[in-house]
């Protein structure tokens, strides 16, 4: 796994990518981003508004996870909608 760390604009820190290594080509890691932090705007004191999203991607850990006995909702990997009413 890969955490990505940053500084907003509005000066906090928040989570704002997930990405699992899925191996190596010749000398190049392969990732898939499974989670990433969407801004949607900021509110009347400025803070950036917005929340962590599911790219849609089920990482391969998962399998690994349900083995041990560790079952993540699929739903937890279902992208938002953006746009729909």
């Amino acid at each position: 796994m890969v955490v990505q760390i940053g500084r907003l604009s509005d000066g906090r820190r928040k989570l704002l990518s997930l990405s699992e290594v899925t191996g190596m080509e010749g000398e190049v890691v392969t990732m898939q981003e499974v989670f990433r932090f969407r801004q949607r705007g900021r509110d009347a004191d400025g803070m950036v508004l917005g929340e962590l999203e599911a790219t849609g991607i089920r990482p391969m850990f998962a399998q690994t996870l349900q083995v041990h006995g560790i079952t993540l909702d699929s739903e937890l990997f279902r992208p938002p909608l953006h746009g729909a009413a």
